[in-house]
Formats: C-alpha cells, structure tokens, sequence
C-alpha cells in the first residue's frame, strides 16, 4: 500500500507540470489510478446504463481503471461554475460560457496532452477552440458538441414544420388553431440573452449585430426588450432537462428551444420533432476540465483518454444527439449509425454560434455588455421586471 500511494503522489506530481514535452511517452506515464474520480457533467452525458443498458460508458472504464465514478448533475453552465469554486471535484463538462470563466478564477488547470495518447484524434476545428485554449495553453479536452434545436409538438403545427425563432418569441395562433401563448418555454440560464441576439441579427439587422455574445447598450436593450416580450408567452423558464421532457408529455408545451437529449428522448413515443430555423442556432461545445484540486488526477487523466474513445464518443453522440469531437466515431458506431454524424450536425459547425462569455472587451466592437450584467438582468426578465 506505501508503495502505491508513493507511486500515486509521484504521478500527481508529474500531472501538475504543465511544461512536459509533448516527446514524453504518455503511455509511461501514467500509472494506476486513485480508485475514485467525481465529475460535474450534464444530465445523460455520462451514463452507466442505469436508463438503458445499451448506453453505459462507465462500468467497462471502473473495471479497466479500478477508478469508480461519481457524478453530480448540473443544470446549467452557473450552477457548474459554482460547485466548482466550492471544490471537491475532479472534473467538469464545460460548456464555452463557463470553460474561460473557470480559468479566469483559476479553477481548474492546463492539461498535458502528452498524457492523452488520443488527443491527435480530435477534430482539427476543436483541437485549439478559443473556449479552452488560452495563450496556447490547452485548459481540457473536447468532448462533445450540438445546437440548441427548436423542439415542438408535430400535432400541434400539423404537416409543416416551423421554420423560424419567431414561434417562441412572438404571439400567434398555431396551425392547430390555438394560441401559442402559455405553451412555449424558454432557457432559464442568462446565456439566452444571446438567442434573442441572434433572432435579431435577422429581423432587426439595423441593430448591427455580429455576434450575439458581443452586444453593445443598444443591442443589449433590444434584446432585452424582446425577452420581456417573450415573458408573457412563456409557460416555464426550464433547465431541468427531465421536466422540460414532462412538459411535452404531459403540461401542452408544444415549443421550446431545448438539446438534442429532450428531443432524441421524446421521439421515442411522443409526436415531437426538432428543427434547425432559417436564423440559425446557438450551441455548445463542451470541454471536460481538470479541477486546479483535484484530488484524484491520474484517474482523471484516464477518464479524459476513455472519452475519446470512438465507441464512447459514437455512444454519447446517439444518446445526446450530439457531434463527436473525434471523427473516426461517425463510422462503425452500431448505436451512432453511419449517418447519425450527419443527422447531429456534423456539417454545420460553422452555422452553430457556440456558447461563450460575454466581456467588456469584446472583439467586435470594443466595449460590450459583461456577462454579470446578463446574470442580474435576466433574473429580472424572468422575475417579469
């Protein structure tokens, strides 16, 4: 036992370095794991099988590793950023608007790719994303990404799907004959203010508006303006993926921008569907970061070369609705299928405007809206002020 736990603190040592060669041999690198490792992820993305056996990526990793996994569901990106500023835990998924605000409040730390074998797999586009990517320095490994669909209700729009914002944004009778009032829901996370920015990209273009995460006082205003409008349509503000899914099921909410996840889960025996509207999509792109504390590293390091596995990426993928960030998972993958790559979004990577923090500073326009003004403001949209 001495000699393991010699052997265990030697390699926490050696992953804390953040200047090792990529020459090293990662594969000599690494040793046997700490026995535990606990992660902050999004509900369905990391499943042992207990929903449906068929999707379980974990059990085979604590068997090869003897690393048991915890997991602590999250919400939304505030509420991650939270619990990790509490601590106590190894890793996080990290959506773009909360990756650099960990590594601004040094939260967690640069990773060694030298000790990921299959960091050379990753799509190119992903590899150096500016939302973990720093001066250089990579702050995790990419895991998967998607859009944020409009889901709705097939019956309640009949045989044509809808092709615009405009359902969840904008009072009107539904082809069913009812109003849209009171059926629509929206996100409850201050990143939304960024999908009423893009809507206006489109139907207010006046307004200038390049990038919805760089918004000047006017742009903000407008945004701002139409979600206190889309607040007397709302239903619920969700971020609990499973009672967004009850609420199809089971409270008439027939629109909603939602994931992939909600909508995979309730084709299955619901009359809903999931569209990609003419003025585009919000997404995410989410990296799984080392936790600056973390007390169990070298299963953390295990876990994050077990991620990219193309079977684990290709089964992530068909139980989120999500795009591999390893390529070589978009063929073979018995539950993924040859085109469901394809049918994800594998081809519009660059039509996703992908979640990132709002700053002062902004590249488009020099001063923007920061992002804690969006926290404070939202929280008054949805409080109806």
């Amino acid at each position: 036992m001495k000699t393991f736990l010699k052997s265990c603190t030697a390699l926490a040592s050696v992953l804390s370095m953040t200047t090792v060669s990529l020459a090293q041999e990662p594969l000599q690198a690494l040793g046997p794991g700490e026995g535990a490792v606990s992660i902050v992820a999004w509900a369905g993305y990391i499943e042992r099988g207990e929903t449906d056996k068929n999707y379980d990526w974990v059990t085979e990793f604590e068997k090869k590793t003897g690393c048991m996994v915890t997991v602590k569901t999250a919400a939304t990106s505030d509420e991650m950023v939270a619990l990790m500023n509490e601590g106590g835990f190894d890793l996080v998924t990290a959506s773009g608007d909360a990756s650099l605000r960990l590594v601004a409040g040094k939260r967690v730390q640069p990773i060694n790719t030298a000790l990921i074998p299959s960091w050379s797999t990753i799509d190119e586009r992903l590899q150096n994303a500016p939302w973990h990517t720093k001066d250089g320095v990579h702050y995790g490994t990419p895991y998967v990404w998607g859009p944020n669909v409009l889901m709705y209700n097939t019956k309640a729009f009949g045989d044509k799907a809808p092709d615009s914002w405009n359902v969840v944004f904008e009072e009107m009778t539904l082809p069913d004959g009812k109003s849209n009032s009171g059926r629509v829901q929206a996100y409850d996370g201050p990143i939304y203010v960024a999908d009423a920015a893009l809507y206006l990209m489109t139907h207010k273009p006046e307004l200038g508006i390049k990038d919805p995460y760089e918004l000047n006082e006017d742009q903000y205003k407008a945004a701002l303006e139409l979600l206190r409008g889309q607040r007397k349509l709302v239903g619920r503000y969700w971020h609990d993926a499973m009672i967004q899914i009850d609420d199809f099921k089971n409270e008439g909410v027939v629109a909603s921008g939602s994931w992939p996840f909600q909508a995979n889960l309730l084709k299955a025996d619901q009359p809903v569907a999931s569209v990609f509207p003419k003025e585009g999509v919000t997404g995410w792109a989410d990296t799984t970061m080392l936790h600056v504390d973390s007390e169990h590293p070298n299963c953390a390091y295990m876990w994050m070369e077990h991620s990219l596995s193309p079977k684990v990426q290709g089964d992530v993928s068909a139980w989120f609705g999500t795009v591999p960030s390893v390529p070589a998972a978009c063929k073979g993958n018995a539950l993924l299928g040859d085109e469901g790559c394809k049918t994800n979004g594998y081809e519009n990577f660059d039509k996703i405007k992908f979640w990132k923090t709002p700053v002062s500073k902004c590249e488009s326009q020099g001063e923007c809206v920061p992002y804690h003004r969006w926290v404070s403001d939202y929280i008054g949209v949805i409080g109806g002020r």
